[in-house]
């Protein structure tokens, strides 16, 4: 009975080990077809950036390339001949109107002064004393002591007395606006340039270099050219009344400069280029544009207003039409046709095809077709649940 005993265990535990294995390669291949479909359903899924539409405003611009203009620019010039004593700037300085620049030395005009003050008091003694004799004349005439004739010639030297008071007076205003322009001021507020002249140097009213010049910076203009087709939308705007804004920006339009408002447009148009000049004026409060500076200069004709507005990224073209790919709300895509009303920087107005809030796919659009499941992402990297 032993025997048979362990005959049947040696058959037995084999079969057990053959029943064993068998069962779990059964359910390991089973595990495996699970993941890999698993897996596969995961490869299907499209990863995309995405961005909701919205509702909002679009402006219409025109861009032309520009120059900074000072709308002031003043050469300073001494009004006196005379010595520079003094050189009261700095170079490359901001000046207000008033300030004082430079001086010229001013002691041949108090000597003027001087002399003119001394003349004056000398002729009005002469006048005091013709004035007197003329009294006693006309008593003297009254009583028949001399005649009519001598009077008369008195009253002449009064007046001449007078004529030559007020020229002493004249030319002691004269010394006095010499000795005023021997301080030289700035006649307009702006940053001064580079010192034409040095102390000790003798000027003159004539120089035609002058002292310094004076650029005014606040406020300052831009002048820029725009085509001459899009001149009727601009005047439409102006006649209407409407101060249309302008924008500054860099060389690669990338960064805003400043922010001003038309202030004239051209006469007439330049038939060799088709365009006709702007000019545009900025506060320039902060100082960020520069006389002669280059700029890109936007002028906002006008603004659509409570439009669509999709990413510029997001529009597709087709031989027929522009499109999107629409994000629905179960994870897959769709292909919607749109109608472009105005394209402008990062934002595109469109009508038709697509509602403020849904979600438009601005990368990863290589390898969409309609119907097509996604995993949506916001710029930026992360994941948005759809």
């Amino acid at each position: 009975m032993k025997a048979n005993r362990r005959r049947l265990l040696r058959w037995l535990l084999p079969a057990a080990g053959l029943v064993a294995g068998t069962v779990w390669v059964i359910f390991s291949r089973g595990g495996n077809a699970q993941a890999a479909k698993t897996r596969s359903a995961a490869a299907r899924e499209i990863p995309v950036v995405g961005l909701a539409a919205r509702t909002g405003e679009l402006g219409l611009f025109v861009t032309g390339l520009g120059t900074v203009t000072a709308v002031n620019t003043v050469t300073v010039r001494s009004r006196v001949d005379g010595q520079l004593i003094n050189v009261a700037y700095r170079e490359g300085e901001i000046v207000r109107e008033g300030d004082l620049l430079a001086e010229i030395d001013p002691r041949p005009f108090q000597v003027q002064l001087l002399s003119a003050e001394g003349q004056l008091a000398k002729d009005e003694a002469a006048l005091k004393n013709a004035r007197l004799d003329l009294e006693r004349y006309k008593s003297l005439v009254d009583q028949g002591l001399i005649p009519r004739q001598q009077i008369d010639a008195q009253a002449t030297t009064v007046n001449q007395d007078e004529g030559a008071i007020q020229s002493d007076r004249a030319q002691m205003e004269s010394a006095k606006l010499n000795l005023t322009y021997s301080r030289i001021t700035a006649p307009t507020s702006g940053r001064v340039g580079l010192r034409l002249i040095d102390p000790g140097n003798i000027v003159h009213a004539s120089d035609a270099n002058g002292l310094v010049v004076i650029t005014q910076l606040q406020p300052i203009a831009v002048v820029f050219t725009i085509p001459a087709d899009r001149l009727p939308a601009v005047l439409t705007q102006t006649r209407a009344g409407r101060r249309l804004a302008v924008e500054a920006w860099d060389r690669d339009l990338k960064s805003r400069l400043a922010t001003g408002s038309l202030l004239a447009v051209d006469n007439q148009i330049d038939t060799a280029t088709g365009t006709v000049r702007i000019k545009a004026l900025f506060p320039n409060e902060d100082l960020a544009l520069y006389p002669n500076q280059f700029v890109n200069a936007r002028l906002l004709v006008s603004t659509l207003r409570n439009v669509v507005l999709v990413s510029t990224a997001a529009l597709q073209r087709s031989p027929q039409s522009a499109f999107v790919w629409v994000v629905k709300p179960d994870g897959t895509v769709e292909m919607r046709n749109v109608e472009v009303q105005l394209t402008e920087g990062d934002d595109t107005a469109v009508r038709g095809g697509v509602s403020a809030g849904e979600v438009v796919v601005v990368d990863g659009v290589d390898k969409l077709q309609p119907g097509a499941k996604v995993v949506l992402s916001v710029p930026g990297g992360a994941r948005k649940p759809v």
